[in-house]
This record gives structure tokens, sequence and C-alpha cells, in this order.
């Protein structure tokens, strides 16, 4: 062994060269993220990133900042009820006159039928309502008439038609008149009935106006022939015969 005299030597470790490129590169990051988190560029926290942030950068817009859930809730503010003022109510419809809407049509069940032929005109018979119900009725166009079996109806005289439908108070009479056959016997088929039917009409032509009537007859039954014809129902007993 060789023994050393005087000031021991010491020796120094120099550091390997890649672990001094190292700790130049750890202090390059170093400051780096200084810089970064002074002007807000660069490098970022590799720790968890907020939502908001995140979606800031998916969308390109600022992030937004969620309220504290400190933050104490207002009541939502209860707007004043506002006032309505109902629509003025249209004015009602002036009443109707008493005994207004209550007509009803003349027939067989409100009123009192007779049939009488007449001496004058010649061949002529005069048929009778009167209005034995307690309602205004109306007598309207003409009464059909048919004998016994007859098979065809006897028309009506149109220059007899009134210009307004006759109506009947109660206890009021209305008329009609019947030519039974040509006084010069120009007529056809004359025959004897013995039956009389009279039907009514509604409120329009040969409409069915209720129930029927049958008046009598005198005994020895009315003769009549193909010149049979009627006038429409009218106010007076002199309209209905012609005279």
């Amino acid at each position: 062994m060789h023994a050393f005299h005087g000031t021991p030597l010491v020796r120094t470790s120099r550091p390997h060269p890649l672990r001094r490129f190292a700790g130049v590169a750890a202090a390059s990051l170093f400051v780096l993220s200084l810089t970064a988190c002074q002007d807000g560029t660069g490098l970022k926290d590799g720790g968890a990133a907020s939502a908001s942030g995140s979606a800031a950068e998916a969308t390109g817009g600022p992030a937004t900042t969620a309220a504290p859930s400190t933050a104490p809730t207002s009541a939502p503010a209860t707007a004043p009820a506002t006032k309505t003022s109902a629509a003025p109510s249209a004015p009602s419809a002036p009443s109707a006159p008493s005994g207004a809407g209550e007509r009803v049509l003349c027939n067989g069940s409100t009123t009192r039928v007779t049939a009488q032929p007449v001496s004058r005109p010649l061949n002529h018979m005069l048929i009778t309502v009167k209005n034995i119900g307690s309602k205004t009725c109306d007598l309207t166009y003409h009464p059909v008439l048919r004998f016994d079996e007859m098979q065809w109806v006897p028309a009506a005289r149109p220059e007899t038609r009134p210009q307004a439908v006759v109506s009947l108070a109660p206890g009021e009479e209305g008329y009609a008149g019947v030519l039974l056959s040509a006084a010069d016997g120009s007529g056809e088929g004359g025959t004897t009935g013995h039956r009389l039917t009279i039907a009514f009409q509604g409120r329009t032509p040969l409409s069915d106006g209720g129930a029927s009537a049958t008046p009598d007859l005198p005994a020895a039954g009315v003769a009549y022939d193909s010149s049979l014809t009627v006038t429409y129902w009218q106010r007076g007993s002199a309209d209905a015969l012609g005279s």
C-alpha cells in the first residue's frame, strides 16, 4: 500500500450529462408554467378540467359560471290580477204579444164543419167551418173533397184564391163554395154522393193538415158530375158562393 501524505484527496462527483439535461428541462417547464399563469396563454394545469371550461372550448364561446347554490331564491313575482269587464249583453228581443205563436191549423179536430146544398146559385153547396177551439186557426188553400169512394180530386177555381190566409179566431167561421154540376148539363158521369169527406191542407199545398171532417149530408144525398169544383177558403159566405 502506498500512503498519501498532505491534504487528502477529495473526489468531486460530477453530475451525469443526462441528469443535467433533465434538470434544465424541468426548470424550463417551470418557467413556462409561471408565464402561462401570468398571461392566460400557453400550458394549462393537467388536473381535472371544469365542465364549463370544456363546453367553452368545444363551442368556442366563453365558459359559463354557475350561480352558487347558497344564493337566496327569490319568489316569483305575482302579476296583479287584471280586472275584466263583462261584455255588454245584447238587448233582449221584444216580448211577443199575447197569443202570438199559438196559431194552429184548422181541421176536423178544432172546428165544426157543415155542408149544405143551397138554392142559389143553382147546383151549389156551401161548406161552413167554425173554430170551436181555444186558439186562432188557419184555413190554408182549399178543401179537398171526396164523395164516397171517388177516385179523383175536384179542382179548385184559381180566380177565388184570397190575398191572405183565412184565419179564424175562436168562434169565427170560414166558408168554401162547391159547384156540384154544370147548369147547362154539359157535365158527365152524374151520380149521387151519400158520404162526404173533407180533408184540410197544411202549410204547403196538398200537405196533411190534420184530422179530416165528415159532415152530414141530406138523406137523399147530393148529386154531382164531372163539373165538380170547389173554391178556396173565404172569409164570407157571399164570396164562397160568388153572389
